[in-house]
């Protein structure tokens, strides 16, 4: 039999004294599969092959695949530090991948710190993901034993608390335990500036250099080996890794830089969060059912619509408490309808018992996300993260319009792939829109940038359409917290003028058109996966893929070589011309239609391309930088709401033909 690098690399596991017992378990289990899907794919080769060896070999060639998924690299940095699926292998989260990113980021945090005169300082949180605690005190112990003073959160918390708690404390970076929405199979570690920030590309990038450079085996510094799990250790909560609570307390009692978090940290936020009421007293007439989808969000929102005083408020039983099986969200991503389907059962439940409520809201598994569906003309419609995004901001700019609250210079940041409405409106009320790329890390480096001027107050908004919310400089990422307060305060206003919010969505529409949104996601697994995603890619840059489109091509942005090129009449001089689909043109190439090409100077490289119709319709596409896919972005714009969903079709067809 052929032995692999695959094979080899982990045969080198296995030959570890110190893998984690588990992991072996994995691996030998693994191996053993491969050996005996081998054998019977040895045995059809030589001719004797009935049907079940011919069924061998195909097995062999999927674990084969298995193991080549699991060891054909290291994990990368994405938009937000590193996830994937938990399990044996250095394309995996386990004890000793999270082992060593800790330790390239505690060389990375002594780095930043040398000639300080004191130790680096780390803040880390973890939601309710299988093992995440147990991956959060790992990674304290790497910092530990590394002179990093360390503060551990004792228990599941929401990721916008981790921001808020490094400014807090003063840290120099934070570490978040989670992969946010992804499904049960994934956990994940972001890393976070002295800002409270994500950290940005270039300290990113850094960080990602020192942790390559460590040998996962002899290269690891740690206090984990002593503190080995006691009959009677604590657990912090159902569906905790049993007893890391009393490890992480014990681990304080003895380590002069092991820190756990008070609770009134908790306490501070929420008040924080509160200081981002617009209306108090709005919630007062809401009837809402909320879903914390089994993760973080239960307690943090729960505290803030007592405390907002909201009338009635109904939790998902089934989804309340802490679970890592989701087992009744296997996809636990308030952007899909799936994911509040027992949320909205419950609000049809409610309603057939004459108490029906006016908004269900629901919060992913690391509580930076909110979901929501509106009751609006007896039924139940659930926003799209566009909607609720440009809800909020109409809701902030008339609140502080009202009140003589809006600052001088007011700034309002969100994403290119997000609705551009939001431009039209902050424009008609003299608000500066920051367009950033995809990530609230890019929001909340807007966020410091102001800070840094002495200007944070300029700040009134930020949001991107994977329903990512925040109006406060309390923290440097999306909070559904925050996000929550406000649309519900929205959704009070709204049944004040006998409206819903739905209402209001369309009279934005009619103020500046109607402006629908679709998401297409090619979700391609494996190293296989990632090379056809580049493939679609490339194909998108090809000049034909720009003479698709019915409406004409008013302008193509390509982000990765920051160029746009804009199609104009070139003897006229006033963009009258655009580029006609290739079949409709007189002229081949459309080369007299080219106006100029002009540099794109406000964003940072990324792996984008925009294709801007003449319609005002716009495209935009990108590989994700969590998840094995390509998302592919539509925006429709027309007078009435089905000629904006006509061009949303149109538009997927002709992205189609260009891909195909």
């Amino acid at each position: 039999m052929e032995i692999t690098k695959e094979m080899a690399a982990l045969d080198e596991w296995l030959a570890q004294d110190g893998l984690d017992p588990p992991v072996r378990e994995e691996l030998e289990e693994l191996k053993a599969r491969y050996m005996a899907a081998a054998d019977g794919a040895a045995d059809a080769a030589d001719g004797a092959a009935d049907a079940a060896d011919a069924a061998d070999g195909d097995a062999s060639a999927a674990v084969a695949e298995e193991i080549n998924d699991r060891f054909y690299r290291f994990m990368e940095f994405g938009t937000a530090g590193m996830r994937g699926i938990m399990g044996a292998g250095p394309n995996r989260i386990n004890i000793h991948t999270i082992r060593k990113i800790s330790q390239g980021y505690a060389d990375y945090l002594n780095e930043i710190t040398e000639g300080k005169g004191r130790p680096a300082k780390v803040a880390i949180a973890y939601d309710n993901r299988r093992h995440s605690d147990l991956f959060a005190f790992e990674a304290a112990c790497v910092f530990v034993a590394n002179g990093v003073e360390t503060h551990l959160f004792g228990r599941l918390s929401a990721t916008p608390l981790l921001s808020f708690a490094a400014r807090e404390l003063g840290t120099d970076g934070g570490v978040v335990v989670t992969a946010s929405h992804n499904n049960k199979a994934y956990n994940g570690y972001k890393i976070y500036d002295s800002h409270g920030c994500q950290s940005m590309p270039a300290e990113a990038e850094r960080a990602a250099a020192l942790i390559d450079m460590v040998d996962m085996w002899d290269g690891v510094k740690t206090i984990a080996g002593r503190y080995p799990a006691e009959d009677g250790d604590e657990t912090a909560y159902e569906g905790a890794t049993p007893g890391v609570l009393g490890l992480m307390k014990r681990a304080e009692e003895t380590e002069a830089l092991m820190n756990i978090i008070p609770e009134d940290m908790e306490q501070a936020y929420i008040g924080r969060v509160l200081a981002e009421s617009l209306t108090p007293g709005a919630l007062e007439g809401i009837k809402a059912v909320f879903t914390p989808l089994n993760g973080a969000g239960n307690v943090p929102v729960q505290a803030i619509m007592a405390k907002a005083g909201i009338g009635r408020l109904f939790t998902v039983k089934e989804q309340e408490h802490p679970n890592p099986d989701f087992a009744t969200a296997p996809e636990p991503n308030p952007e899909k309808p799936g994911a509040l389907r027992l949320g909205l059962e419950l609000c049809e439940k409610l309603k057939a018992e004459g108490d029906a409520p006016d908004i269900l809201i629901g919060t992913d598994p690391d509580a930076d996300r909110l979901g929501a569906a509106i009751l609006h003309e007896d039924a139940y419609v659930q926003l799209t993260g566009n909607q609720a995004g440009v809800l909020m901001l109409d809701y902030i700019i008339a609140c502080r319009e009202a009140l003589g609250t809006m600052p001088d210079r007011p700034v309002f940041v969100t994403t290119i792939v997000s609705t551009p409405i939001t431009g039209e409106m902050a424009d008609r009320h003299g608000i500066e829109t920051r367009r950033v790329l995809t990530g609230f890390k890019n929001i909340g480096d807007q966020m410091n940038k102001l800070e840094a001027d002495g200007e944070e107050q300029r700040y009134i908004f930020g949001f991107e359409e994977s329903c990512g919310y925040c109006s406060g400089v309390y923290c440097r990422d999306k909070d559904a917290q925050n996000a929550a307060l406000l649309l519900l305060e929205a959704a009070g206003v709204q049944k004040g003028r006998g409206k819903t919010l739905l209402d209001r969505v369309y009279e934005l529409y009619g103020e500046y058109g109607y402006y629908m949104d679709a998401l297409e996601e090619l979700v391609r697994p494996g190293e296989k996966g990632m090379h056809e995603i580049a493939a679609v890619m490339a194909k998108l840059r090809l000049e034909g893929a720009r003479a698709v489109f019915s409406a004409g091509l008013a302008s193509y942005t390509d982000y990765l070589s920051r160029e746009r090129t804009v199609y104009g009449d070139k003897t006229k001089g006033d963009g009258s011309c655009v580029l006609q689909r290739e079949q409709d043109s007189k002229t081949k190439g459309n080369a007299s239609c080219v106006l100029n090409t002009e540099p794109v100077t406000d964003v940072p490289v990324s792996d984008v391309v925009e294709f801007g119709l003449a319609d005002g319709c716009r495209i935009l596409a990108r590989p994700s930088g969590t998840e094995p896919k390509l998302k592919i972005y539509y925006t429709g714009v027309g007078a009435t709401e089905e000629d904006a969903r006509e061009a949303i079709a149109r538009m997927k067809q002709e992205i189609a033909e260009a891909i195909k």
